[in-house]
C-alpha cells in the first residue's frame, strides 16, 4: 500500500492506491498544531499515511500504538468531544495468557486515552482500571516514532534528498527525536512522561502496572514539538485542559448562537461552529480559518474569503483577519515562479522544509485568478456587515491595488474578461475554484487551451467593482466610483452576450484561450447568480437546470451534469458534490427570488449531515444518484473538517432567510424569509450589529415566517418584508 505523485504535466495531486486505514479518524487541531489519529488513539503508519501530529507543514510524530501486554486492547467507542477540545478513547483489553498462570479474561481492564492539543504540545492522559475480582499485573508499552515528512510527501511528493535524523537523546522521563533539515532548521519531537516507565528507549516506553481490584494507574504523555529554539510547551495535563476549555468558550461567545427546533440540524450547525473555530488560527494578523485538514492546514486565499463570507452574519471578525491577513500577503512584484503580479492576492502560504527549499512553489505561491476579485468583494460585504469604514480605509490602498492588478495583469489580453495561464510548468494550470488539470473543456471532452476566462470569475470582478464602487463613494472619490460602475455595467452586458450559450440552456463554463466557449453546462454558471452579474432573463433557467436529475444528486448539486463528456461521480472536480459551491448556488438562487430552489439544496445537504460522521461536512463527496436507505458515497482523500465545507450551512440559512444589514441605519433585514420543512422555529441569541445585540424568534408559518424580536441589547431594528 503506497501513496505515490502523479504530475500529469500540470500539478501535484493527491494519489491513492490505497484507502484511508481507518475512515472514522479523530482529528484535533490548535492553532498551527494538529494531529490525526485512528479511533484507537494512535498513529499507524499503513493505509495512505497522513496520521500524525503535525506542526505547520512536516509530521512531528508518525508512529504511535498502545499495547497491552504486547497486544492492542480492544476497541470500545472514541468521540471528540463537541468542541473539539478533547479525544476520549475507550478500550479494554483482550483475553492475555489463557493458558498461564497470569491469565487475564476479555474486559477485566478498563484502558481509558484521553488527547488533547495545546500551542505546539498534544497531552495524553491515559487511565487503567482493574475491574477484575483479582490483583493484576500487567505490562503497558507505548511505541513512537517520527519521520518529519513534509506534508507534500504525505501527499506522494518523492525527494532525492533529506536532512539528517539524530540519535535519540533518552532520559529518565523523556526521549528527545530529531532532524536537521536540508534548509538547515533543527525540527525536534520531545516525548515525556509522568510517571517514568520502568524502561525507556528511542522508540518505546515500557510500564508495569499492578492493580488490586477496581484500583486504577494513570500516565501522562506529552508530545512537544520544538522548531528551531522555540520550545515546546510544558503545561499540566489539567491546566492545558482548562486553557483549551476557556479558549473554546471564549470564540464561541465571540459569536451569536443559532439553536432550532430540529435536534438534528442543531448537531450539524454546532458542529460546523467548533470545527470553524478549531480551524481558525490566531495569525498576528487576526483569526484567518485554514482551509481543512489534513492537506490545507495553512492559509488559502480563496478558501479564507470564502470561508469569512459564509460565515460573515455570525462572526465578522473572521472577515476582518482574513482581509488583514490577505492585504499583509499582497504581492507587490513580478515573480513568474510564484506566479506573482503587483496586487494579487494569495492563493497559498507553506512553510515547512519543501516550501523553504522550493521544491514546491507554494511558499508563497499566487496563482489563482479569482482571490484578487473575492477579497475585494469580500471588503464591500464586510462594510455592509459591520459599517466599520475605519478598517476599509486602512486597506484601501490594497483593495486599489486589487483593482488595478484585475485591469492591468487580469485583464491579459485587454477584451474585458479576466483570464489566467501560468507563467511556469511549475504553476497550477488551472487557477479557478476547480483546479484539478481536467477541470475546464470543451463539449468534446478535450481540454480548453489557456488563457481562460472562466465564467464565475467574470461575476465575481462584477461583484468586486460594484462593491468597489460604493466604498469610492464613501470615501468622497465620486470619479473613481462612477468609472468602476460604469465597467462593471459594460461587464455584466458584454459577459451576457460572450457566454450565454443557447444550445445547453446557461452560461458557457469558460472562453478558451481563443475566445471559443466550452460549452459545457456546470455548478460555476450557479456562481453568476451569487456575484449578481447573471441577466435576469437567464436567471431561472440556470436555476432551473441546476435542479434538473442531470445536476441534482438528490443530496446537492454536481459540478457538472451527468451529460458532460468528463462526467465521473467520482471525480474530484467532474461530477462530485461540493457543500460550499451548493451554498453559493442557493445564496444566488435567493437574490433572484428563488427561495424555493434554495431550500430544496438546503434540505438534500441537512439529508447529508444525518449520515457523515460526527455530522462533519466534508470538503465533498461523490456524486452517485441519492438511494433509499443509503447515505451519501463518500470521496477517499477529501479533508474533513474543511472550512468553507463547516460554514456552508450558515450560508444556507442566510440565503433562506433573505438576511441581510443596513449598518448606516442599524438595521436587521429579512426579504421573503422562508424556512425549510425540517425546521419549525429558529433562534438566533446575540446577533451583532455595530455596538447592539438582538435575539430573534423566527416561527414558520404555512405562508411565511414571523420575526419577533426577544430581546434587545443598544439602538438595532429589526425589519422582515413578508
Amino acid at each position: 500500500m503506497m501513496v505515490d505523485k502523479i504530475q500529469l504535466g500540470e500539478r501535484w495531486y493527491i494519489l491513492a492506491t490505497a484507502s484511508p486505514n481507518d475512515e472514522r479518524r479523530r482529528v484535533l487541531k490548535h492553532n498551527k498544531l494538529f494531529a490525526m489519529f485512528d479511533r484507537f488513539g494512535d498513529i499507524e503508519s499503513i493505509g495512505l499515511g497522513e496520521e500524525g501530529i503535525y506542526h505547520g507543514d512536516t509530521c512531528f510524530l508518525s508512529h504511535q500504538e498502545l499495547h497491552i501486554e504486547g497486544v492492542r486492547p480492544m476497541y470500545l467507542n472514541s468521540t471528540v468531544k463537541d468542541d473539539n477540545g478533547l479525544f476520549i478513547i475507550e478500550l479494554m483489553n483482550p483475553d492475555l495468557h489463557p493458558e498461564g498462570k497470569n491469565r487475564i479474561l476479555k474486559g477485566e481492564l478498563h484502558i481509558f486515552r484521553a488527547k488533547l492539543l495545546y500551542e505546539n504540545t498534544c497531552y495524553e492522559h491515559v487511565r487503567l482500571v482493574n475491574f477484575g475480582l483479582e490483583p493484576i499485573n500487567v505490562s503497558m508499552s507505548m511505541e513512537f516514532s517520527a519521520d518529519y515528512k513534509d506534508i507534500f510527501e504525505v501527499r506522494g511528493t518523492t525527494r532525492l534528498q533529506h536532512g539528517r535524523h539524530l540519535s535519540p537523546v533518552v532520559s529518565e522521563d523523556e526521549v528527545v527525536l530529531g532532524y536537521c533539515g536540508l534548509d538547515k532548521l533543527l525540527r525536534q519531537t520531545c516525548v515525556r512522561f509522568d510517571p517514568p516507565p520502568q524502561k525507556l528507549s528511542g522508540e518505546c516506553a515500557e510500564f508495569s502496572v499492578a492493580l488490586e481490584p477496581k484500583a486504577e494507574a494513570h500516565f501522562y504523555i506529552q508530545v512537544g514539538c520544538q522548531i528551531g529554539e522555540v520550545a515546546p510547551s510544558h503545561e499540566d495535563y489539567y491546566d492545558a485542559f482548562t486553557k483549551v476549555s476557556q479558549f473554546s468558550r471564549e470564540r464561541m461567545d465571540e459569536r451569536c448562537r443559532v439553536v432550532t427546533s430540529d435536534p438534528f440540524f442543531n448537531r450539524w450547525i454546532d458542529r460546523s461552529t467548533a470545527d470553524l473555530i478549531m480551524l481558525t488560527t490566531r495569525l498576528p494578523e487576526g483569526d484567518y480559518p485554514f482551509a481543512g485538514l489534513p492537506w490545507y492546514a495553512t492559509t488559502f486565499g480563496r478558501d479564507g474569503i470564502l470561508t469569512a463570507h459564509e460565515y460573515l452574519w455570525v462572526d465578522p471578525g473572521m472577515a476582518k483577519g482574513v482581509l488583514t491577513f490577505l492585504a499583509a500577503a499582497q504581492a507587490t512584484e513580478i515573480d513568474a515562479v510564484r506566479d506573482a503580479e503587483p496586487g494579487k492576492i494569495l492563493h497559498e502560504a507553506r512553510d515547512g522544509e519543501l516550501a523553504a527549499l522550493k521544491e514546491i512553489p507554494f511558499g508563497r505561491y499566487y496563482g489563482t485568478v479569482d482571490a484578487t476579485p473575492l477579497f475585494i468583494g469580500l471588503a464591500g460585504a464586510y462594510y455592509e456587515r459591520t459599517g466599520d469604514l475605519a478598517f476599509i480605509r486602512s486597506i484601501w490602498p490594497n483593495i486599489l491595488a486589487a483593482l488595478n492588478w484585475i485591469d492591468q495583469y487580469g485583464d491579459r489580453d485587454g477584451d474585458g474578461f479576466v483570464e489566467y495561464a501560468r507563467s511556469l510548468e511549475t504553476g497550477l494550470a488551472q487557477q479557478g475554484w476547480k483546479d484539478s488539470h481536467d477541470s475546464v473543456f470543451h463539449q468534446n471532452g478535450r481540454l480548453a487551451d489557456a488563457p481562460i476566462a472562466l465564467c464565475e470569475v467574470q461575476g465575481y470582478v462584477f461583484d468586486a467593482k460594484c462593491r468597489a464602487s460604493r466604498l469610492a463613494t464613501l470615501f468622497g472619490e465620486h470619479d473613481l466610483a462612477a468609472e468602476l460602475k460604469r465597467t462593471a455595467l459594460v461587464l455584466k452586458t458584454r459577459f451576457d452576450e460572450a457566454f450565454w450559450c443557447e444550445e445547453i440552456g446557461t452560461y458557457s463554463l469558460a472562453l478558451d484561450g481563443n475566445k471559443q466557449q466550452c460549452k459545457v453546462a456546470s455548478s460555476n454558471a450557479g456562481h453568476t447568480l451569487w456575484s449578481g452579474i447573471a441577466s435576469p432573463r437567464h436567471a431561472a433557467r440556470i436555476a432551473q437546470q441546476l435542479l434538473s436529475p442531470d445536476f441534482y444528486c438528490g443530496w446537492g448539486i454536481r459540478t457538472i451534469p451527468i451529460s458532460a463528456a468528463r462526467y465521473n461521480p467520482m471525480a474530484y472536480h467532474n461530477g462530485s458534490v461540493w457543500p460550499h459551491d451548493n451554498a453559493i448556488i442557493a445564496e444566488g438562487m435567493a437574490r433572484y427570488g428563488f427561495t424555493d430552489k434554495a431550500m430544496q439544496i438546503f434540505s438534500g445537504l441537512r439529508d447529508v449531515s444525518l449520515h457523515v460522521d460526527q455530522n462533519r461536512m466534508p470538503e465533498l463527496f461523490c456524486g452517485f444518484e441519492k438511494r433509499p436507505d443509503e447515505g451519501p458515497t463518500m470521496y477517499p482523500v477529501a479533508c474533513s473538517p474543511q472550512a468553507w465545507a463547516a460554514a456552508s450551512v450558515f450560508s444556507l440559512l442566510q440565503a433562506c432567510l433573505g438576511l441581510s444589514f443596513d449598518p448606516e441605519k442599524a438595521e436587521v433585514r429579512f426579504r421573503h424569509p422562508q424556512l425549510p420543512a425540517f425546521l419549525d422555529h429558529l433562534e438566533v441569541r446575540g446577533l451583532s450589529v455595530l455596538d447592539a445585540k438582538v435575539d430573534l424568534w423566527l416561527q414558520r408559518y404555512p405562508n411565511n415566517v414571523g420575526v419577533n424580536v426577544i430581546r434587545k441589547q443598544g439602538n438595532v431594528e429589526v425589519v422582515a418584508v413578508a
